[in-house]
């Protein structure tokens, strides 16, 4: 016989009250896990390229079929734009312009990219030109009639297990980048975390494009990253500074030939 009358009643009592408060208790029949946040691989970091796989002048290789699926429509407006700006080597770089996607994700020249992640959203931060992604994460969704085309669109995410899903729509049309495509382009992407051979943590993203007006059929490549060394970090990319010094050094001679008084240029401060 138990001497203590109130054995085996504290634990129930005590279940009854985590029940209140929003705990939970196997003794009430929850089930593991309920009521607290699903957890998901962390794809917080530095990522950089493997320069073993991209050695050099092979960073700035775009991960993209040399020969892509075309429509006629794709190559005749890409060859035009060849035609037009290959004679002068230029590029939307050489105007500080970053490519979008999904060229600012396959290539970006072999700088880093930066990703921080929040329940809600996950950011994605490329070195080069400071190019910004935001994806959305179990958010509603922003009304059609409120989006307009970018050059990096409109993000979606969602979890399927250890992989983000991301779809990304709203794009403007591009022919400036090696992946061109229509504003009808719907980019899917499946972000996962993963060792490789020598153990080092990689970050995959398995991107599939499908533009029925630029492409005969969908085209689907991989990129891999590796997490930058302990250390490294992410650098300030401003292109347009040179242009902007030049600019008011050309003002600056043009006030002192009219005789205007004129303050220190902003070089003379820089190191």
């Amino acid at each position: 016989m138990n001497a203590n009358p109130l054995a085996g009643t504290v634990p129930a009592a005590l279940a009854v009250c985590l029940w209140l408060l929003g705990g939970t208790s196997p003794a009430l029949g929850a089930e593991p896990g309920m009521g607290q946040p699903a957890q998901h691989p962390d794809l917080t970091g530095i990522w950089t390229w493997d320069t073993d796989i991209h050695p050099g002048a092979g960073r700035f290789d775009l991960v993209w079929p040399a020969n892509p699926p075309f429509t006629q429509e794709a190559r005749e407006k890409v060859a035009a734009y060849h035609k037009l700006v290959d004679p002068r080597a230029e590029t939307p770089s050489s105007f500080c312009l970053g490519m979008g996607m999904p060229g600012s994700t396959l290539a970006s020249g072999g700088y880093p990219m930066e990703v921080i992640q929040r329940p809600e959203q996950v950011t994605l931060i490329q070195e080069a030109h400071s190019e910004i992604r935001r994806i959305f994460i179990g958010q509603p969704r922003v009304p059609d009639s409120d989006l307009f085309p970018t050059r990096n669109g409109y993000s979606t995410g969602r979890w399927d297990g250890d992989t983000l899903v991301v779809e990304t729509s709203f794009l403007q049309e591009s022919v400036d980048q090696g992946s061109a495509h229509s504003d009808e382009a719907r980019i899917v992407e499946r972000f996962r975390l993963g060792r490789d051979a020598k153990g080092r943590k990689t970050l995959t993203d398995q991107l599939t494009l499908t533009d029925p007006r630029f492409y005969t059929q969908p085209v689907s490549v991989t990129k891999t990253w590796i997490a930058m060394k302990k250390g490294g970090r992410m650098l300030d990319y401003e292109c347009n500074e040179e242009a902007w010094d030049e600019h008011l050094e050309q003002l600056s001679k043009e006030a002192a030939k009219a005789g205007m008084p004129v303050s220190a240029s902003p070089q003379s401060s820089k190191p």
